[in-house]
Parts: structure tokens; C-alpha cells; sequence
């Protein structure tokens, strides 16, 4: 007989923190997690990566100080200090484990969730055998992983990816050489710290850009500054097979213009075209969850699937596949279904204000619109540019106008009301300097729009049909809680200021 539960948790990223509200109601709570707890981020994502990348930064930094007059020599990234430290971090999962377990309201279920029922689980432990649970309120957070290209051979040659490379595959020292396929941000971001760190790295890209979803200058500089650091970079090319030749993987790939054919060959292989949602899993067939033709669940704006009592965040609906966007979304339900009963003050998902950043040297980072993707939605665009080295700051950082590594801001403005619709920026320390423009766009009065229009319980229905209307005064601390930082940037230490203010 299935064991009853107020609450069902399965998944221990963002989630964790609709289990800390639960837990406040004192609801009767079981949390599933089949790896360790702390989900992508602290694992294999956001916290392990920025490690590596922020070593990789100083090396560059250091490198280029000549230019203001600091001259350094003989400088060296220890990849032992530099992996203790990140695995230090990672370590971490065993303490957010702990906490959760000294909890008589949650039982902790460590194997594989699948669903037998609309509403009943059947956990395959990771110990051995099964427990069977049911309950009133079900959320998933279980993630995305790497998509693995249908590629000739390469299983048999093998290859890493950001999951396996952060466990047993992690290299005790730095590749002599590498391929990366895919020029996304896990794909460009893992260039520049291996790049740094002396690896010769090529990029085989299927986009004719790398970072396909900034704007188009913020990728044209990247690929500029990639190949002024020696990254080689092949774009708008198809991946064809992989073999191992005299103890080298070697990857043949095709230009899909011209159909000309080439390979390069390395000692390690990197996989990173994208993520595939982990719904495999679960077994959905038996619920009233609908997924899409990706596989991923969609959620409307209070993050409801099609199946009532069931809701999704993160990576495994679909949305943006950032950390921060996946804590809004927990926040918002937390608020919502534990912390707050009148649904005249529910708060909304908005998936206009989510700012992403890729963490290169240089960064790259915006929010909103870009100028081709206003244009299509048709605004009458303008844009505003200015680059580093026209603030005092930038010219006494090393900035010089003209230089191809002079980053800069650009804005993508309405002509008609002159209000922004995007900021995009490249350069130094650009996921600091994005938070301004992502509160700007959070603030105000807003309505509630729509996410999958036919995704409504009646409580939402009529919600929309007020519509519901929120106003977030720019100087009240409560909005700087509902601004999304760009995880992990040191902006957090500024802008989670408020949540040590709501806590005390």
C-alpha cells in the first residue's frame, strides 16, 4: 500500500526551497533524489564550473596586465589547489542532505522516481527494492542532462560530458588537447578554461554563430576574442563520425554550406550541443502530465502541468535552464501554495526579465530582447552602444577605443515609447553590470500574461480573468526578492542582502 504524503518532492535543486516552505506548514513531506542532492548546480553545473572559469579569468587577467603598466612572468594555473577547491564545494551535498534528514516531517528517498498512478510513485531505491507513495502535491525538479549526438562512433571512442566530467572522468591535470561540441554556454565556457589553461581547444559548432541565442554582435566579439586567444573554431559545420587513431579521438564533421569535409583530431572529447529532459524517467504515460515533442514538461505561468496537483520547474519544463530562473519559479510556489492563501496576491512566473550569462573571458550577458528578435516581434527599434573604454573605469582597467577586446553595452530600445526591450553586454564583469537593467524591467506595474494559455486550473482561469495586476515599487526591498540574479554572480552578495533582511 502506497505511504500518503501532503507533499512530494522529487528532485533536490531548486526545489529544496518549496520543501523549506512545506516544511514551515508543517506538512507531512517526502523528497526523492536518485544522485546527490543539490541538483545540477552544486554537482555538475553552475558552483563547479565558475570554479574553474574564475581561475581561468585570473590566469587571462594576469596575463594582460602588461598593459597597465604591471608587468608578471612565470605564472601558472595549479590544477590540483584549483580541483581540491571545487571538489570542496561539490562536497557540500552531503551537509544539504543532512539538513533535510534531521527533519521528522520529511522522509528522504535516495533511487529513481516513476509513476504508477496519477498521483502514485513507485521509488526503485538505490539500496535495492521499491517503497510506493501517493500524494496530495506533487513537484518535479528533476533537471535535464547532455544530449548525446547519434554520432558514428563515438561511444566506442568515448567522451565526456559536463555531468561525467565533474566525477570519475575528471582529468587529474589539464588535456593536452580537446574537441567541444557545441558552441553554447556550457561548450564555451569549458573552451575558455581549458584554452587558459594551455589546452588546445577546438570548438565544432552546428550554428554558423557561437552563443546562437545573444544578440549577434555579443557573438561576433566572443568569436573574435576566441580566436585572438587561439581557440579554434569551426562553425555551421555537421558532426559525422568519431574513431580513435594512434591514441587520438579524431571527429570528421562537414560544412553545411559547402559540403566540404575535415576532422580535427584530440585527446578528449567534450560533448555539449544542448539538454534532453530527464521525463524518461518518470513514466508519465501513466499521468495527466502532457509533454512536448522535446520531451520537457510545459508549465503555465504558476508553473501547473496538465495534470492537476502536479507542477514542474527548472530545466525539466522547457523554460530558460538557468538556476536562478529555476529558484524564481520555487519561490513563486512557495509563496503561492504555502506561505500565502489569497490568490489575489499570487505571484506570476515572467520569463521576459530572465537574464542569462555565459562566463568567457570575456562575459557575456543580457536580459530581454535582442535587436533582431524585437524587430521580429515588430517594435520600431533603436539601439545604444558604448564600450568600455569610453568610462574612466574602462580606460584604466586597459581598455583602449578601437581595440578588439574593448567590450561594450547595448541596449535595444522602443523608438515609439523609449523603453528598453534588452540589454546586452560583453565584457568584463558583464554579469555584475546586467543587474541593473534586470531589476528596471522587473519593476513597475504588470499584468499577468499568459504561458501556455491552455494550461489553467480554475483558480488560474480566473486569475486571468481579472486579470491579475501586481505593482513592484524599484526601491522597496520586497522587489529586489522578486528581481532574478544571474547565478552564480557576485551580484548575489548585493542583492540576497534581502533575504538575510526577511529572515532575521
Amino acid at each position: 500500500m502506497a505511504k500518503q504524503y501532503d507533499v512530494i518532492i522529487i528532485g533536490t535543486g531548486a526545489a529544496n526551497i518549496i520543501a523549506d516552505a512545506a516544511l514551515r506548514q508543517h506538512k507531512h513531506i517526502a523528497i526523492i533524489e536518485r544522485g546527490a542532492f543539490g541538483g545540477t548546480c552544486l554537482n555538475r553545473g553552475c558552483i563547479p564550473t565558475k570554479i574553474l572559469v574564475t581561475a581561468a579569468n585570473r590566469l587571462r587577467e594576469i596575463e594582460e596586465s602588461a598593459r597597465i603598466g604591471v608587468n608578471v612572468s612565470g605564472v601558472t594555473l595549479d590544477w590540483e589547489k584549483v580541483s581540491a577547491r571545487l571538489h570542496e564545494k561539490v562536497g557540500e551535498s552531503s551537509a544539504v542532505e543532512a539538513y533535510y534528514a534531521q527533519f521528522p516531517e520529511i522522509t528522504i528517498y535516495k533511487g529513481t522516481a516513476a509513476f504508477t498512478g496519477k498521483k502514485t510513485i513507485r521509488v526503485t531505491l538505490n539500496a535495492g527494492g521499491t517503497a510506493d507513495l501517493e500524494g496530495e502535491q506533487i513537484f518535479i525538479g528533476t533537471g535535464a542532462r547532455t544530449k548525446i549526438p547519434k554520432l558514428p562512433g563515438i561511444e566506442e571512442a568515448g567522451y565526456v560530458t559536463s555531468e561525467s566530467f565533474f566525477g570519475p572522468k575528471y582529468p587529474a591535470k589539464p588535456y593536452k588537447s580537446l574537441i567541444i561540441i557545441g558552441g553554447g554556454p556550457i561548450g564555451c565556457e569549458f573552451a575558455h578554461v581549458f584554452d587558459a589553461a594551455g589546452t588546445k581547444v577546438t570548438i565544432v559548432q552546428h550554428n554558423v554563430r557561437l552563443l546562437p541565442k545573444e544578440d549577434e554582435e555579443i557573438s561576433a566579439f566572443l568569436l573574435k576574442q576566441f580566436r585572438r586567444y587561439g581557440v579554434n573554431v569551426e562553425l555551421n559545420k555537421d558532426t559525422m563520425s568519431v574513431r580513435v587513431e594512434n591514441g587520438e579521438k579524431v571527429l570528421a564533421f562537414r560544412d553545411r554550406t559547402t559540403g566540404e569535409e575535415g576532422e580535427v583530431r584530440a585527446e578528449e572529447i567534450l560533448v555539449a550541443p544542448g539538454i534532453s529532459p530527464t521525463t524518461d524517467l518518470l513514466h508519465l504515460e501513466n499521468t495527466d502530465v502532457k509533454t512536448d515533442k522535446r520531451g520537457f514538461i510545459p508549465t503555465n505561468e504558476f508553473l501547473e502541468t496538465t495534470a492537476e496537483g502536479i507542477w514542474a520547474i527548472g530545466d525539466i519544463n522547457g523554460q530558460a535552464p538557468f538556476r536562478h530562473k529555476a529558484n524564481c519559479e520555487a519561490e513563486i510556489l512557495a509563496d503561492n501554495l504555502f506561505d500565502e492563501s489569497d490568490p489575489s496576491t499570487w505571484r506570476w512566473m515572467r520569463y521576459d526579465v530572465v537574464p542569462a550569462v555565459t562566463y568567457t573571458y570575456p562575459e557575456a550577458a543580457h536580459v530581454g530582447l535582442t535587436e533582431r528578435q524585437a524587430r521580429d516581434a515588430g517594435y520600431e527599434v533603436e539601439t545604444a552602444k558604448n564600450h568600455y573604454s569610453a568610462a574612466a573605469k574602462g580606460y584604466a582597467l586597459g581598455f583602449e577605443p578601437g581595440a578588439d577586446d574593448d567590450g561594450f553595452v547595448k541596449l535595444v530600445i522602443d523608438a515609439k515609447t523609449k523603453n528598453i526591450l534588452g540589454a546586452h553586454i560583453i565584457g568584463v564583469e558583464a554579469s555584475i553590470l546586467i543587474q541593473p537593467f534586470v531589476q528596471i524591467l522587473t519593476a513597475g506595474t504588470h499584468t499577468v500574461t499568459p504561458v501556455h494559455p491552455e494550461i489553467a486550473s480554475e483558480t488560474v482561469k480566473k486569475l486571468r480573468a481579472l486579470p491579475l495586476t501586481r505593482t513592484l515599487d524599484p526601491a522597496s526591498v520586497k522587489t529586489m526578492s522578486e528581481t532574478m540574479t544571474p547565478h552564480p554572480s557576485l551580484s548575489e552578495a548585493t542583492m540576497w542582502t534581502r533575504y538575510y533582511y526577511e529572515k532575521k
